[in-house]
């Protein structure tokens, strides 16, 4: 830990007249200790030059502490590690985004068991989702922010207020320091060393006989600019669960139907899928003989609008105007200005769509009139003849809950069923009731005839039924797309960008000082960086000899801190 990191209260004015606030360690101005702490130190920290940080207020109050446990590095890499686990927790089993027409609560008990039912419980199915997850990340984020906050401004203060001499103390007192006589005036010798120095690099400013050179400052900086990065990344991140900003989901398409894309104003048509399957000589020679029918290639020539009008207004017909038109292929997906549909899966079954069935008399078979009844989005009124049917339910997988009532089993159009109330002459006046099932399995599974005997109390007077295939349409195939919408993936990018760039800075360049003062004839140096102190004792070496002081490298190093 450097100087300074407990609290301190200190007001001290130093011995060269500058005034220091509470918390510093060393004088801003000349570097002398200014603690008891500093003060027994073989070796000073130059981390922040001793000056004070939020972080070690001596007394905290409520928002200093919460300000203390963010800008702790400790808590850091603890709020990274639990983000980690978390990470990995939600990787023990597939996460629910991943399923295509699957019930998460069913599926991890039948595929996994007691520990997959009780991974389901946890909402460890939808980790990266979770609030605790999105909470970590917050977490991450703000411990980022007042870090770089609470260590930035103290660092920027102490290297855009370096005064040029420094005591004595704080010389002999670097990792890198030197003592020695020299001949003639101090003011002299410096202005002599100084282009010497200066030719190595380094930014070079002279006071009398003192000495202050350093280059590669910016390198300071580069853990904060590793910091922005990954703040711009966690941003990106968090924003993905904003409406609009990110899609990752698997929608079922029925052949000849545009859909709508959900949270969006765009509309889907399947215009027409293609599956070709392999041939028996041309299927790969591991699947030969094994009866297996693999698909070669299949396609989705696909239709993408763009709804104008009456796009929520669930009376009205959208008014959609076509965008984009593309052959999807596996890895070859429609794009449109940020919008990917990619080939994922197909359904070869049967969906009907919708029936143009007929009402007729059961006992004289006359017929009233035909309508057309869309499975999926049924109107709530149809006239027929002198007869008014209104849609009292629709089940879209009809069946019978455990006391033996008409259920609705799912959200999947199964077995279609409607449940009529039919108004007319020699009717009730209340009318009468009728199921109707579209399908002819499951008019006989259900037994509809003897349902609606036994709702109209007898022979039910009326009836519903297709006279042919004309009047049945049919969706022969469902193709399944990946829909992606990822508009934030340019910030973490740029996120990932700004971070390298902190890695390169922090990694490859070195901030390196070299101070030196002449009092009496006397040499005193004392040089610092962060890393690669090897280098800057040979370039200090290489400067004394060109002014005719033989030094070797070993000699400048501050051997008081060592153990013996």
């Amino acid at each position: 830990m450097s100087l300074g990191s407990k609290p301190l209260i200190t007001n001290t004015k130093c011995e060269c007249g500058h005034q220091n606030p509470p918390g510093t360690v060393l004088c801003e101005a000349c570097g002398k200790p200014l603690t008891e702490e500093a003060n027994a130190q073989p070796i000073l920290e130059m981390r922040y030059d001793g000056v004070a940080r939020r972080s070690q207020k001596s007394n905290p109050g409520v928002i200093d502490r919460v300000w203390n446990f963010f800008s702790s590095v400790k808590v850091a890499i603890y709020l990274i590690i639990m983000t980690l686990v978390g990470s990995m927790l939600g990787t023990i089993y597939p996460q629910e985004s991943s399923f295509l027409n699957i019930d998460p609560s069913v599926y991890y008990k039948q595929e996994y068991g007691q520990l997959g039912h009780i991974y389901y419980l946890l909402g460890l199915s939808h980790t990266y989702t979770s609030w605790w997850f999105v909470l970590l990340l917050v977490m991450i984020g703000a411990s980022l922010v007042i870090c770089s906050i609470d260590r930035v401004l103290p660092l920027y203060k102490a290297l855009s207020r370096q005064k040029i001499p420094k005591h004595m103390s704080f010389l002999t007192r670097q990792k890198v320091t030197y003592q020695t006589q020299v001949s003639g005036d101090g003011a002299e010798w410096v202005e002599r060393v100084k282009p010497l120095i200066h030719k190595r690099g380094y930014r070079v400013r002279t006071d009398g006989g003192t000495l202050l050179a350093e280059k590669q400052r910016f390198s300071r900086w580069g853990p904060y600019v590793l910091h922005i990065g990954l703040i711009v990344f966690l941003l990106a991140v968090l924003a993905r669960g904003l409406p609009g900003m990110h899609m990752d989901v698997h929608i079922g398409f029925p052949e000849g139907e545009a859909k709508k894309i959900p949270d969006t104003s765009y509309y889907l048509k399947n215009d027409d899928f293609s599956v070709e399957f392999y041939t028996e000589d041309d299927m790969p020679d591991e699947f030969k003989g094994k009866g297996k029918v693999l698909p070669k290639e299949f396609e989705t020539k696909a239709i993408l609008y763009m709804c104008e009008t009456d796009c929520d207004d669930l009376t009205k017909e959208p008014q959609l105007k076509e965008v984009a038109r593309h052959t999807i292929h596996v890895n070859d997906p429609l794009n449109y200005n940020g919008l990917r549909a990619y080939q994922y899966d197909y359904d070869l079954t049967p969906v009907l769509r919708s029936v143009s069935p007929v009402l007729l008399n059961t006992k004289t078979g006359e017929e009233y009139g035909k309508f057309n009844l869309n499975i999926r989005d049924p109107e709530r009124e149809y006239k027929v003849g002198p007869y008014t049917l209104k849609l009292k339910y629709k089940y879209s997988d009809f069946g019978l809950n455990d006391k033996g009532e008409p259920a609705n089993l799912s959200s999947n159009p199964n077995a279609p069923a409607f449940l009529f109330q039919i108004h007319g002459p020699d009717l009730p006046e209340s009318g009468i009731q009728y199921f109707y099932f579209p399908k002819q399995i499951d008019k006989e599974r259900f037994q509809q005839d003897a349902l609606n005997s036994q709702l109209a109390g007898g022979t039910m007077p009326l009836n519903l039924d297709v006279k042919s295939m004309e009047d049945v349409d049919l969706s022969e195939s469902i193709t399944y797309l990946n829909v992606r919408i990822d508009r934030v993936m340019p910030f973490i990018w740029i996120g990932a960008a700004i971070g390298m760039l902190g890695l390169i800075m922090g990694f490859y360049f070195q901030h390196r000082r070299i101070w030196l003062r002449i009092d009496n004839g006397v040499l005193t140096l004392g040089a610092h960086t962060n890393k690669n102190w090897f280098v800057l004792r040979r370039e200090i070496s290489a400067v004394l000899k060109q002014m005719d002081i033989e030094v070797d490298e070993k000699s400048l190093e501050n051997n008081r801190g060592s153990k013996p």
